[in-house]
């Protein structure tokens, strides 16, 4: 069951990415959502129709909680989790850094998380207790066990302006310690480069679950830990999440919260 699952999930981004690269550069329509910078496209709504046509074909009583068309309930035992377009800003203005997220639950546990790169060809999936795998190589996360040698990934919410959690002193505290952030615009990818071992934390506030669910158990399934900035257990939905290699974990959760941060 989990290997169809798995199969299915990997084939329902394949087809997604590739409806991105048709549209990548072109001329799109672009609106805005919540705010002036939280942006949809055709293609958004174009690959999130590829996918679910595609999962619903192959187990059709699915139901799906998704960015664009929100929560579809069919009564079945799997939940799809789904971002086609993590990303969009970067997609818009023609930056090649997005991914496609597709998570799966069955009964209400993450099983199966999939992240695709489509500009690179780039395929992150875990499979609950089966580890994480970059195409088909095994990965795990990084080793830095030094915050002051870290190398970190994060990214700011759209109402960036009301200071949500004190984001900003957040950032700022870290990078006065002279520790490397880099923002790249896709919650996912920071996950799936995490789990890769190519950062070795992340931490960010306000994201959605389609944002996080299949990042959340490729950094679980790769050695890593995934939490509230606090520490407390994180939940889908949770307005804080932290993912580091597990070794940077304790001091990176300290830094955060010492700015006064409430889950």
């Amino acid at each position: 069951m989990l290997n169809k699952i798995k199969e299915t999930a990997l084939e329902a981004a394949r087809i997604a990415g590739e409806v991105l690269r048709e549209g990548y550069g072109k001329n799109i329509k672009i609106n805005s959502k919540s705010a002036i910078n939280d942006l949809v496209t055709e293609y958004d709504v174009k690959a999130e129709n590829a996918i679910m046509s595609y999962i619903s074909s192959v187990f059709p009583d699915s139901s799906f909680l998704c960015e664009e068309s929100g929560k579809s309930n069919a009564g079945g035992a799997i939940r799809w989790i789904i971002d086609p377009l993590d990303g969009t800003v970067n997609y818009a203005h023609k930056v090649p850094i997005f991914s496609v997220s597709i998570a799966a639950e069955v009964n209400s546990e993450l099983v199966v998380g999939v992240i695709y790169q489509p500009m690179l060809d780039e395929m992150f999936w875990a499979v609950r207790g089966e580890g994480a795998y970059w195409n088909e190589q095994k990965i795990n996360i990084s080793q830095c066990d030094d915050m002051m040698r870290a190398y970190l990934v994060t990214g700011f919410p759209y109402n960036v302006s009301e200071n949500p959690e004190n984001c900003a002193e957040v950032f700022v505290s870290i990078i006065q310690r002279g520790i490397p952030v880099r923002r790249l615009g896709s919650a996912a990818l920071d996950l799936a480069y995490v789990a890769a071992g190519r950062f070795d934390g992340f931490w960010e506030t306000d994201l959605n679950p389609w944002d996080v669910a299949a990042g959340v158990l490729l950094v679980e399934e790769a050695g890593g830990k995934v939490s509230a900035f606090d520490k407390s257990p994180y939940h889908l939905g949770d307005r804080t999440i932290l993912a580091t290699n597990g070794l940077i974990h304790d001091v990176a959760s300290q830094i955060i919260t010492s700015c006064n941060i409430k889950k």
